[in-house]
């Protein structure tokens, strides 16, 4: 944790400015890897434990504590950074670009092991944080802990121990997997200072029926109740299975007309030039949630309106999925 911080946090308990304790701090160069933080309003006191503040809870919601569970064990995993997040992220968030970043204040919900989070400190940030309830939070801290303007924290996206500064919120790939997929992306909206701005991506329901009625039992059912060690080997063999239809069938045949009629095509096509070890995070990541919700388009327009969004931009994203973003009505009060 970076001093700088204290800026930009609140008592998610009280919203009361947080204080360093000054016992027991062990620093290493401009991070302090363990100490506390306190309230001096109410009195609540935060571990910092492996450089990153710890504010979450994670025994008050049983899907709530899986999900991080399952997935923090993931992120762990496939802690790597590849050179196509960059321009797959872009397309998550668009019509955002990178130099929109610059010297504004952000939000990431849902950070996981922090490759977003390192683009947006890499883009020229003023500051960035990166919120996430699992224990991936120690693999983002160690993506990105050189950056000077890039924080991590551990906490509830229901209760995020923020101030009402952010320039920009979003969330990638997060909100599905939540209990109450709105409350968290209102929870982000209720961040962000008068006229920030909003994105998120989340599942799309429409042309996903085979994912609901065949995928979704499967996961639910089974392989999000199993071992972490035994879901990541046992996804091998999905893995190979469609690794090598995409580089034998859909790669080859990308820029002809018969792509296009292949099963599934936009996004299959899409994720066709991946390496395998980014197929095998797909394929674990579709596998491991205890819970996935498929998100129509009028309920996700309705979670921007109800966050006061001005004229919001909803777009497909691969035919399978929705892409938001807006600006928040200065007079609004958000997340109401």
């Amino acid at each position: 944790m970076k001093e700088s911080l204290l800026n930009l946090i609140a008592c998610p308990d009280c919203l009361g400015d947080l204080a360093l304790e000054s016992k027991n701090i062990v620093r290493e160069s401009e991070e302090i890897l363990s100490g506390e933080l306190c309230c001096p309003g109410c009195g609540k006191r935060y571990a910092i434990r492996e450089g990153v503040p710890r504010f979450a809870d994670l025994g008050k919601d049983e899907v709530q504590r899986e999900t991080a569970e399952n997935f923090g064990a993931q992120w762990l995993e496939f802690d790597h950074v590849e050179a196509h997040h960059h321009q797959q992220f872009l397309d998550w968030i668009s019509p955002v670009t990178a130099d929109f970043m610059k010297g504004k204040v952000i939000l990431e919900g849902g950070c996981g092991k922090g490759r977003h989070t390192r683009l947006i400190g890499e883009w020229g940030a003023k500051a960035v944080i990166g919120a996430d309830l699992s224990v991936a939070v120690e693999a983002a801290f160690r993506n990105t802990r050189d950056l000077p303007n890039v924080h991590i924290i551990q906490a509830d996206i229901y209760n995020l121990p923020l101030k009402q500064c952010f320039d920009y919120a979003f969330s990638v790939g997060v909100l599905h997997h939540l209990p109450d997929p709105r409350a968290g992306f209102l929870s982000l909206a209720g961040k962000l200072k008068a006229g920030g701005a909003i994105s998120a991506w989340v599942y799309g329901e429409e042309n996903n029926e085979w994912i609901v009625n065949f995928v979704n039992p499967v996961r639910k059912y089974f392989t999000s109740k199993l071992p972490p060690k035994v879901l990541y080997y046992l996804s091998y063999f999905p893995t190979i299975v469609l690794y090598l239809i995409l580089k034998l069938c859909y790669l080859p045949l990308k820029k002809t007309e018969i792509s296009q009629k292949l099963f599934y095509a936009d996004y299959l096509n899409y994720i066709a030039p991946f390496p395998f070890r980014e197929i095998h995070n797909i394929v674990h990541d579709h596998l491991t949630a205890p819970v996935a919700f498929y998100i129509n388009r009028a309920e996700f327009s309705e979670w921007f309106e109800a966050a006061g969004a001005e004229r919001p931009e909803i777009n497909w994203h691969n035919r399978n999925s929705w892409r938001g973003f807006a600006l928040i009505r200065p007079e609004t009060e958000n997340g109401k």
